[in-house]
């Protein structure tokens, strides 16, 4: 009879534990709260807690859905903001949070898809297959680990290839004003470029725009092999955002797979943009031409996301266009983006305007990890045509009006006489593609009997 006892006793203590694991894996009821202020974009609400990053759904009285994120708090206040339309909300709305949100679902099927800031399809062509699920905002790796930047990248545009050379991994800021012709360069990076992957994110553009850089700029062969991130400028600030970090995501995704990816966002300003709409809805206070601090917090966040990645890893070659507000150079946005890329490419309008594409200001431009990549030769011959061309440009006025005596100067000599060659090997047209080698060799041809005006003087 104790036997019997026993093995009841067990069987019950066992049929408890088993119980307890199902109580413990029963997530903790939600609560509800409700929505108590709403200005501008940013929504207040209380009752309920959730953290910075958590999405929460917003059930109006006529039961119609709505998701924002929360972005900040204040006691028992959470500031939120809408991914969507916020039309027809009223006050005590239904506040329900949706914890670990943060999140988002990538896969190989991404391939030759255009999508939006939540990875939503905007081709018409069904859902996306996914495989993995990565954090939209990354994971840092240690910058120990990352491999060195060994490898010179093919770009298919000369002027890049021989005086500007990009590594694989390495991170370029395009600085240009509007109208300057940097759409269309970029979708000469995005044909051209040797990569395994393009991502491109389009960031706070127009919508026109979004249509015209797929189908005639990026065309359906760079589109089959890219992955398209479309936030237009109509888009709330926070989807904004969350498409800079999604096409960041899916390029790491790539990269952890051991791919090659060419990430190319346009553009970096528009993103600070959206995170000062952001902070200053919530109550962060301006600083720099009104960018609040969390602005330049921001960016290196998001830049350092790029790059090569540890042994066994791809790379991430990340294409930056920063806009110069009033072509200014100082601008808050530009002289920040300077700061943490890797090198710089400067369009002028100046040579825009004397059409001249891409009208590359190379006296400006500088790659910081030109001169670990590429022979000593290349670099020699880089510095002669940048000299030349450097004082060709300072006299140019003289030049022009026919105040400069031939003769007077024989560095300024050598000049003139070698521009016309100078000019041409600057000159590339949109559909012309000019691999590495071949701009190495035409670089060499067009200095070949220029005079070195660094020991003539």
């Amino acid at each position: 009879m104790s036997e019997l006892r026993t093995a009841a006793a067990e069987r019950w203590i066992r049929g408890l534990a088993r119980q307890q694991q199902r109580l413990s894996a029963v997530p903790p009821p939600v609560v509800a709260g409700r929505l108590t202020r709403m200005v501008g974009l940013t929504l207040e609400a209380s009752g309920c807690q959730a953290a910075v990053g958590d999405r929460c759904q917003i059930v109006s009285a006529d039961h119609s859905a709505l998701e924002a994120e929360v972005v900040g708090f204040a006691g028992d206040r959470l500031y939120l903001m809408p991914t969507g339309d916020i039309h027809g909300l009223k006050p005590d709305a239904r506040i329900v949070p949706r914890p670990h949100a943060g999140t988002v679902q990538v896969g190989p099927k991404l391939l030759g898809r255009i999508v939006d800031g939540a990875c939503a399809p905007l081709d018409g062509r069904g859902p996306i297959e996914s495989e993995a699920s990565v954090r939209l905002t990354g994971t840092p790796i240690n910058p120990l680990r990352r491999q060195p930047i060994t490898q010179p990248l093919d770009v298919g545009v000369r002027a890049i290839n021989g005086l500007l050379t990009v590594g694989r991994g390495q991170r370029i800021g395009l600085f240009a004003g509007s109208g300057v012709g940097k759409s269309v360069l970029l979708g000469m990076m995005a044909r051209y470029t040797a990569a395994d992957v393009i991502v491109v994110g389009l960031i706070g553009e127009r919508g026109r725009e979004v249509k015209e850089f797929i189908e005639r700029i990026l065309g359906q062969a760079g589109l089959a092999r890219s992955v398209v991130v479309a936030t237009p400028a109509d888009h709330p600030p926070l989807m904004r955002l969350h498409g800079a970090w999604l096409a960041t995501a899916i390029a790491e995704y790539f990269r952890d797979r051991g791919q090659n990816v060419l990430l190319i966002m346009d553009s970096l300003t528009r993103f600070a943009q959206a995170q000062r709409e952001i902070a200053l809805a919530i109550g962060e206070a301006p600083a720099t031409k009104g960018y609040p601090p969390s602005v330049f917090a921001r960016l290196p966040q998001l830049v350092e996301r790029a790059g090569n990645g540890v042994a066994a890893q791809g790379s991430i070659t990340a294409f930056y266009t920063v806009l110069a507000e009033g072509d200014d150079p100082n601008d808050p946005i530009v002289d920040a983006a300077r700061a943490i890329l890797d090198g710089h490419i400067v369009l002028a309008r100046r040579i825009a305007d004397a059409g001249r594409y891409p009208a590359i200001d190379v006296e400006a431009s500088v790659s910081r990890v030109m001169h670990d990549i590429v022979p000593d030769a290349q670099l020699e011959l880089a510095r002669r045509l940048r000299q030349t061309a450097a004082l060709y440009e300072h006299n140019r006025d003289l030049i022009t009006i026919g105040a400069y005596q031939r003769g007077s100067d024989p560095r300024i000599d050598g000049a003139i006489a070698q521009w016309p060659q100078i000019e041409s090997y600057l000159r590339q047209g949109m559909n012309a593609r000019v691999n590495l080698a071949d701009s190495v060799a035409q670089l060499a041809a067009t200095m070949a009997d220029a005079p070195d005006v660094q020991k003539s003087k």
